[in-house]
């Protein structure tokens, strides 16, 4: 396509080259020489023309004219050539029409009727071509096409412009540009030859091999290869679909960026990002988000939705997944389970996600908190069990608030079955509190009946859960405790030191991750 493009100002040039000229000067015999071979010169009184006929030829300055028939009105320095029109500069242009119109005065030129210019490489062909010597401007309305007869490349366009004093060519309505491995379709492309820029305005659509790009107004530099698609723009290179607002490429360093609404979209992965800004580095494999941004990891079963205010996604040279980490703000939702943090990394290979600075984690009724969380994830949405490092605390709502089971030591394991938590190890500096229940069955109804409350001291301790409900505790050498009857309930001994309880911190739905309320 450059070549192409670059190939219209040449064009141009030798136009202007052709008809630059004050026909004028045409009757000086030192500037124009008549060939042999025409039939027949005569000369009308009234009108002042002078007509040539019959196998017409000429030469200008190493320029050579062929025509059945040409006229010449010394007077309005006006030239008319018809029938077979040809004109060749020095054997490296040639210029074919069926009519020629040439005002001296206006330098206005004319061409119509299978207007073809040719040289060894390229070759424009339209119906009607206008010339505007003062502006060194040509112009053709109705239809043209730029074609290379090496490489087989072919623009075509409605109208099409070639002014070489601004070294810019515009073509507009309809324009197509096809060549073996690309093909290109808009609106109005415009180059800039200085710059060395293409520039589209309107749809345009560009496919090449396993690549589309679609744009309503953009750029290309034909030396650097970089470019920008706006409005609307997207890049489909499957299996990952690029869409946003605006959208930077530079191939050469192997770096893109989009502002505005942005979508990363991996069909074969199942994961989405999204954000107000973007940056990729191909070298890297490193993808930056920033902007509110956001990822989604589909799977069959469940999605998982992460939020930060910066994403970093870094990926393999296929392309795959390494690590999605996360700063400042992380949340986390999935139907069953949720998460915030102030820093997030996920290794996707490892299965592993750490979370850190005050992190919570919440599974139905219970909430996890700690130093530091290590979630180990199978399958991207799988959560298999969880550590709690340092200061490791988990708390469990029952009675819609009114007590809280609670577990607290130097760390905590959760361990989770379809992403409920089942059961919790706690290691070293055991606490627990906890309010044991009976369960009472009758033909119509289950009572579940509130005993009282444990607290209890051990070096270690299981704890085993059902939808949220204690079901069983072991401990571990060296257990400790007291139980207080429902009715004999100290206030100040119902809590643990570190109790946390956070309902107002926990993402409740998806929404609150994407901001599509």
């Amino acid at each position: 396509m450059v070549k192409t493009l670059q190939h219209t100002f040449k064009v141009a040039l030798i136009l202007s080259a052709i008809f630059l000229c004050r026909l004028s000067a045409w009757a000086q015999t030192d500037w124009l020489e008549l060939l042999p071979g025409a039939n027949q010169l005569s000369y009308d009184e009234k009108t002042g023309i002078q007509r040539l006929t019959g196998m017409v030829n000429f030469t200008y300055q190493g320029n050579t004219m062929y025509c059945d028939s040409a006229h010449y009105k010394a007077k309005t320095q006006e030239v008319w050539a018809y029938g077979k029109v040809h004109l060749n500069k020095r054997d490296t242009l040639n210029l074919f029409c069926d009519s020629l119109y040439y005002n001296g005065k206006t330098r206005m030129a004319k061409l119509w009727g299978n207007v073809r210019v040719r040289d060894r490489e390229y070759k424009l062909t339209t119906d009607t071509l206008e010339y505007d010597a003062r502006k060194s401007r040509a112009i053709y309305r109705y239809g043209g096409r730029i074609e290379n007869i090496t490489t087989s490349e072919v623009l075509t366009s409605r109208v099409g412009y070639f002014n070489p004093n601004t070294e810019e060519s515009f073509f507009r309505g309809n324009v197509v540009y096809k060549s073996p491995d690309l093909k290109m379709t808009t609106d109005t492309l415009q180059y800039n030859y200085l710059k060395h820029r293409v520039y589209f305005f309107g749809p345009t659509n560009v496919t090449q091999k396993e690549t589309k790009l679609y744009c309503e107004k953009g750029w290309y530099d034909v030396q650097t290869e970089e470019g920008v698609l706006q409005g609307n723009a997207f890049i489909d290179q499957k299996p990952r679909l690029i869409h946003g607002d605006s959208l930077y490429y530079n191939p050469k360093q192997k770096i893109a960026i989009g502002s505005g609404h942005i979508s990363v979209l991996d069909t074969a992965q199942k994961v989405e990002f999204r954000g107000g800004h973007f940056y990729s580095n191909e070298l890297l494999g490193k993808d930056v988000l920033s902007d509110q941004p956001w990822v989604r990891l589909m799977k069959s079963k469940d999605t998982v939705y992460f939020r930060a205010d910066t994403l970093i996604h870094l990926r393999d040279t296929l392309n795959k997944t390494l690590s999605v980490s996360g700063k400042c703000n992380v949340k986390i939702f999935q139907d069953k389970v949720q998460g915030i943090a102030d820093s997030l990394y996920y290794d996707k290979a490892s299965g592993f996600m750490d979370m850190w600075g005050s992190p919570h984690f919440w599974s139905n009724n219970s909430e996890l908190s700690g130093d530091s969380i290590r979630v180990y994830v199978k399958n991207d949405s799988i959560i298999e069990k969880v550590h709690l490092r340092y200061n490791a605390f988990a708390a469990n709502e029952v009675d819609s608030g009114n007590y809280y089971n609670q577990l607290a030591g130097k760390e905590i394991w959760a361990f989770f079955k379809e992403n409920e938590l089942v059961k919790a190890q706690v290691l070293a500096n055991a606490r627990t509190v906890y309010f044991p229940t009976d369960t009472v069955k009758t033909d119509t109804s289950v009572v579940i009946d509130r005993k009282g409350m444990n607290r209890i001291y051990a070096a270690d301790l299981n704890v085993y859960l059902d939808s949220g409900e204690v079901t069983g505790i072991t401990f571990i050498r060296q257990p400790e405790g007291i139980f207080y009857p429902m009715d004999q309930l100290d206030p100040q001994e119902q809590f643990l030191q570190g109790f946390t309880w956070s309902p107002l911190l926990r993402p409740r739905s998806w929404r609150e991750i994407t901001g599509e309320w």
